[in-house]
C-alpha cells in the first residue's frame, strides 16, 4: 500500500513551510508521525510532492529514518507539469492545486493509495481504517476518512473544511466551506453565512483512492486549461474532482470516521498547541520519544 503526502504549500498563514517544521519531541515533522503510523497497518510506500528545491531535503532527510524495505519518492509539484498536447500562455506562479499534486504522482503509483496532508497530525486509528478500505475486495478502491468537524476548527482564526453529506455510509456530496469557525457558541462559514452543528463530518483530506483518478484527472486538467480565467490563479481540488467521480460515474465512496484526534498547524499560533500534543503522545508513550531511533 502506498501513501502520498502532500508537502509542497507555501504556509502562507503559517509565516513558513510548516511541513518542514521540527514539532516533535526529537524535532520530528508533523509528516514523520503519519509516516510511523502509515507503516505500522501496512503501507510500504511513502510518495512525498513537495517543491522542486526541496526534494533532495526531503529526500535524505527520509531516507535516513525510514525502515529497511520501506520504498520512497519525492518528486516535484512543477507548473510546467501538464497533460501532452496542452499549452498555456497566462502567467502562473503559484502550484496547480491538490489534484495536481495527486497527479504529480502518477508514474510511481501503481495501486491503491492513501493522500495526506504533510502539515496535520491524523492519529494512528485513520491509518487503520484507511488500510481496510484499501484492502477490502471492491472493483474501485476509494475511500474518506473523516473526521467530526467540531474537532478540526482552529482557535486562532478560520478554517477551509469540506463538509460531508453520508447517506448509509457512502459520500454523496462535500461542499469546500472556506471560513468556518466557532464564534461564540456557534460554528459557521462566515462566507456563506451556514451555520454548522459541529456535529457533520469533514473531510481533512485523507482519501484513498486507486490509479483510476489519474485518467481523470488529467481530463479534468485538460478541460481547465481551456478556461484562460482560471489559468492564472485558480486551482484543481481534490475533492472536487472526487465529487465529480460521484456524480459523473456513480463512484461509491464509503465513509470511515478517523477515530482519531485531528490537530494541525494552520496559524503560527497553532505552533504551540503541536508541539505540547507530541510531548504529550510521547509521555503517554503512544510514540517513543526517538521516532525513528536514529542520530541527530
Amino acid at each position: 500500500m502506498t501513501l502520498l503526502l502532500m508537502a509542497a504549500g507555501n504556509g502562507s498563514r503559517y509565516g513558513k513551510l510548516k511541513q518542514f517544521d521540527d514539532l516533535g519531541p526529537h524535532s520530528e515533522f508533523l509528516m514523520e508521525f503519519s509516516i510511523f503510523d502509515a507503516i505500522k497497518y501496512g503501507f510500504t510506500h511513502i510518495v512525498a510532492i513537495t517543491k522542486k528545491d526541496k526534494v533532495d531535503f526531503l529526500k535524505e532527510h527520509l531516507s535516513k529514518r525510514l525502515p529497511n524495505g520501506i520504498k520512497l519518492d519525492v518528486l516535484a509539484q512543477e507548473i510546467s507539469d501538464v497533460p501532452e498536447h496542452t499549452n498555456y500562455t497566462t502567467e502562473r506562479l503559484k502550484p496547480w492545486g491538490t489534484a495536481h499534486a495527486v497527479w504529480t504522482a502518477r508514474n510511481v503509483i501503481k495501486g491503491p493509495f492513501a493522500v495526506i496532508n504533510a502539515d496535520d497530525f491524523y492519529g494512528e486509528l485513520a491509518f487503520k481504517n484507511a488500510a481496510r478500505i484499501m484492502n477490502s475486495e471492491t472493483e474501485n478502491t476509494f475511500g474518506l476518512i473523516s473526521y467530526t468537524l467540531k474537532d478540526t476548527l482552529s482557535t486562532h482564526g478560520s478554517v477551509s473544511r469540506g463538509v460531508c453529506q453520508i447517506e448509509n455510509g457512502i459520500l454523496t456530496k462535500v461542499e469546500e466551506r472556506l471560513k468556518i469557525e466557532k464564534q461564540n457558541n456557534s460554528i459557521i462559514d462566515t462566507d456563506s453565512g451556514i451555520v454548522f452543528t459541529g456535529e457533520e463530518e469533514a473531510s481533512m483530506n485523507f482519501w484513498v483512492c486507486d490509479t483510476s483518478i489519474f485518467n481523470y484527472i488529467t481530463n479534468a486538467f485538460k478541460l481547465f486549461l481551456k478556461d484562460e480565467g482560471k489559468i492564472k490563479s485558480s486551482e484543481i481540488f481534490l475533492p472536487f474532482i472526487v465529487q465529480e467521480m460521484i456524480s459523473k460515474e456513480n463512484l461509491k465512496v464509503p465513509v470511515l470516521n478517523s477515530e482519531s484526534n485531528w490537530f494541525g498547524v494552520t496559524y503560527a499560533e497553532d505552533r504551540t498547541m503541536a508541539v505540547s500534543k507530541l510531548v504529550e503522545m510521547t509521555k503517554n508513550e503512544d510514540y517513543p520519544f526517538n521516532l525513528w531511533n536514529i542520530n541527530q
